[in-house]
């Protein structure tokens, strides 16, 4: 079987505090699914953490409704570091995070009613918002709904990611990842920057999105996903995490989930973009990596800024956990979808506060 990306699994999130940043997702953006919760040694991404394993407190949360999940990650080892200089627009790596809605000019009185960081107007089809330790959400109209719960958002569709060069960023968003259909590319100031960090400058925007419609396990949950290459023009970019450790504070890497990471490996490596990081170096004896209360095995690649994109093949997943009942991934169909009825029940692993 070759590679299968089935869609954006989550994006990870630095924080420095679980449970206070948690809420807000929840509150905001409706991230009150715990699909696992982990709190132990970070042993494996040694290349970004110092050369040392360190203790975090980490969680995954998603929203029914669809789209990609939050990895909500906190350093317990040591205080997560922010960057040394105000983040601007265009700088090297995760800049936003895209959120999927059914209703954005609905979302964006809602979230202005709550008093929410709105960061401008509604833009057409779009608002920015940010959270409380300033990372930036753009709300998208998209329909792909994997359930209409009425929230005003949906979870992850996507992300505005920060390149010095769009072509060759592509080598790795359109020719491994699949996004290969440009939905625009425009060159000059952008209104709906401006009231961002560095937003006034010029920039060169790329929309991406897939020729393939998302197959695979997860795929009606997750649905379908946008890549944003942007590059600022008249200024140096920096690179966000220069000098500091994976899981310090701000988005710290897109993560997509995937079937058969043996393909998927032999094309990163052809292509010139190895695996950073592997799983399979602490494997357990079902071959499998233990992520608390699902496992399965997970990979690392760089763009060619240096920004981490992680591969997770998922072996075990829980569906109700209060009931004992985790599904085992390794004795299914990667191409067949689960059944809705299956992914409705995570619904039924709320968190509660």
């Amino acid at each position: 079987m070759s590679k299968l990306i089935s869609g954006i699994q989550q994006i990870g999130i630095g924080v420095s505090n679980v449970y206070e940043a948690w809420k807000w997702y929840k509150e905001n953006f409706g991230m009150d699914i715990r699909i696992f919760e982990d709190d132990t040694v970070a042993e494996l991404m040694l290349p970004y953490t110092g050369g040392k394993p360190h203790k975090r407190h980490a969680a995954l949360a998603m929203n029914i409704s669809g789209g990609g999940g939050f990895e909500i990650w906190n350093y317990t080892s040591r205080t997560p570091v922010a960057p040394n200089f105000e983040v601007q627009l265009g700088d090297l790596g995760i800049n936003v995070a895209k959120i999927k809605s059914l209703n954005v000019k609905k979302a964006y009185e809602d979230f202005k009613s709550r008093n929410v960081a709105i960061l401008g107007d509604l833009y057409e089809t779009h608002f920015f918002v940010k959270d409380l330790y300033g990372n930036i959400f753009q709300v998208v109209q998209q329909n792909d709904y994997f359930k209409n719960t009425g929230k005003p958002t949906g979870a992850v569709a996507g992300a505005i990611i920060g390149v010095s060069n769009i072509e060759n960023a592509r080598k790795v968003y359109s020719d491994i990842l699949g996004y290969d259909i440009v939905v625009s590319d425009k060159e000059g100031t952008f209104d709906d920057f401006r009231n961002i960090a560095g937003g006034t400058n010029c920039f060169r925007r790329v929309l991406l999105k897939t020729s393939k419609k998302p197959e695979g396990s997860f795929s009606q949950l997750l649905g379908e996903s946008f890549i944003e290459l942007i590059q600022v023009l008249d200024r140096d970019p920096k690179k966000i995490f220069e000098g500091r450790f994976w899981g310090d504070l701000g988005f710290i890497h897109l993560c997509y989930d995937i079937s058969d990471m043996n393909d998927l490996k032999k094309e990163c490596e052809s292509k010139g973009f190895p695996f950073t990081v592997d799983s399979s170096v602490k494997h357990n004896e079902d071959n499998s990596f233990d992520m608390g209360e699902a496992a399965g095995h997970f990979t690392y690649i760089e763009d060619p800024d240096g920004t981490l994109i992680e591969f997770v093949e998922t072996h075990k997943v829980p569906i109700m956990k209060k009931f004992g009942w985790y599904l085992n991934m390794k004795k299914r169909d990667p191409r067949k979808p689960l059944p809705k009825w299956m992914l409705s029940a995570l619904a039924l692993n709320k968190v509660k506060f």
